[in-house]
């Protein structure tokens, strides 16, 4: 189906990444927001405020992040596409209810617009030291879908693509911002609504008394009923059966488990989404996301000037990670240069899917981005 064109701010704007992930989410459909202030996120809900009362939707200032993060909750199994905003220290509370949104399957998204850490930190000052986090931050086994934008327009195109994603897998996605990304101010073009395709949300077609919650499909993913519609169900974070109930047998844990994270898997391939520019027939391939794949493109192109073959991977979606590609790059590399805002997170991912190829990271602990020399000199090093 298309979206709603009330919620569809239609045409070219000069929006920062935070107005234009407030826009995607108005055009995803999102109607219900729960937040509590905190930098370098706030504007988005600032925006969400002036902006909902316009189509009917329903923002609530939280007391913290913990009630922000299950109020979504709640308004998902409602009936409403929701959302949450926060950074730093505000991510790491919520990091117990993106544990219960993965095992209730409640199709929420979460946007953690990255400062530097640990602890407060710098609270206005740029970092992308989350990113482990954003996979491992909630205990025990479970797969997640984290999207990283590196520019406004992309705050807008990977937020709209957060809701449907989020319904199709009824998982809750991670928006992936850091500040510089959600604090710059570029051209947005928004699409009309009949551009954009809304994924619909899988109601159940059974009726009441033969509803199963956690029943799945072919595709391992379960329909949902409305809350209050005559559907009775239990909502639990303990371990359970297709009605919801708690099971604590080793049986339900083994499989409610491994369905939990099959239906990510087995999907990871589709869910890749990576762009790529120079890879084929490259020594040395720069593997990067959000600002600092635009801080790496200088480097690169000041390799390329003296007749180095290098390419640029860029991930704008790093959760689940693109262990295939990058082996199959790995064969014909000589090395893979990982420069981020942190000492040292994705660079792992790719030494362990790099085989023979040579790793080389190149950590800062944020407050500003890389020098752009520094990822050269890294580069020119990586092939000697």
């Amino acid at each position: 189906m298309h979206a709603d064109p009330a919620g569809v701010l239609t045409g070219a704007h000069f929006l920062d990444g935070d107005h234009a992930a407030c826009e995607g989410a108005l055009a995803a459909e999102c109607r219900f927001v729960a937040g509590y202030p905190i930098t370098p996120s706030t504007e988005v809900v600032e925006r969400i405020a002036q902006r909902f009362p316009l189509v009917g939707g329903v923002f609530i200032q939280m007391e913290d992040e913990l009630a922000s993060s299950i109020a979504i909750a709640g308004a998902v199994w409602g009936g409403k596409r929701a959302m949450t905003v926060t950074s730093g220290p505000g991510f790491s509370l919520m990091m117990e209810h993106v544990g219960f949104a993965v095992m209730t399957e409640t199709p929420c998204v979460f946007i953690n617009v990255q400062r530097g850490g640990p602890s407060t930190g710098l609270p206005t000052l740029p970092a992308q030291a989350d990113m482990m986090q954003a996979r491992w931050g909630s205990h025990g086994d479970y797969e997640i879908i984290a999207l990283s934008p590196n520019s406004p327009q992309e705050c807008f195109d990977l937020t709209f693509k957060a809701f449907n994603l989020a319904e199709q897998y009824r998982v809750p996605v991670l928006v992936m911002m850091d500040e510089c990304v959600g604090h710059m101010m570029e051209r947005v073009v928004i699409p009309r609504a009949e551009e954009l395709e809304i994924y619909p949300r899988r109601w159940t077609k059974a009726a009441p008394g033969e509803y199963l919650p956690f029943a799945p499909g072919e595709d391992l993913v379960p329909a949902m009923a409305r809350a209050g519609q005559g559907y009775r169900f239990h909502m639990t974070g303990l371990t359970h059966n297709e009605r919801g109930y708690p099971d604590m047998s080793v049986a339900a844990q083994a499989r409610l488990v491994a369905r939990l994270t099959d239906k990510i898997r087995k999907n990871a391939d589709a869910l890749q989404d990576v762009v790529e520019d120079g890879v084929d027939g490259a020594d040395v391939v720069v593997v990067c996301y959000g600002i600092t794949s635009r801080v790496a493109l200088p480097a690169i192109e000041a390799c390329r000037a003296s007749g180095l073959k290098v390419g640029w991977l860029r991930l704008r979606t790093v959760w689940p990670f693109p262990e295939r590609l990058i082996r199959d790059l790995a064969s014909g590399l000589r090395a893979f240069v990982v420069p981020e805002l942190n000492m040292g997170q994705i660079v792992r991912e790719v030494e362990r899917c790099a085989g023979a190829a040579r790793v080389v990271g190149v950590p800062h602990a944020g407050g500003t981005v890389h020098d752009p020399a520094v990822i050269e000199r890294a580069i020119r090093e990586a092939v000697r």
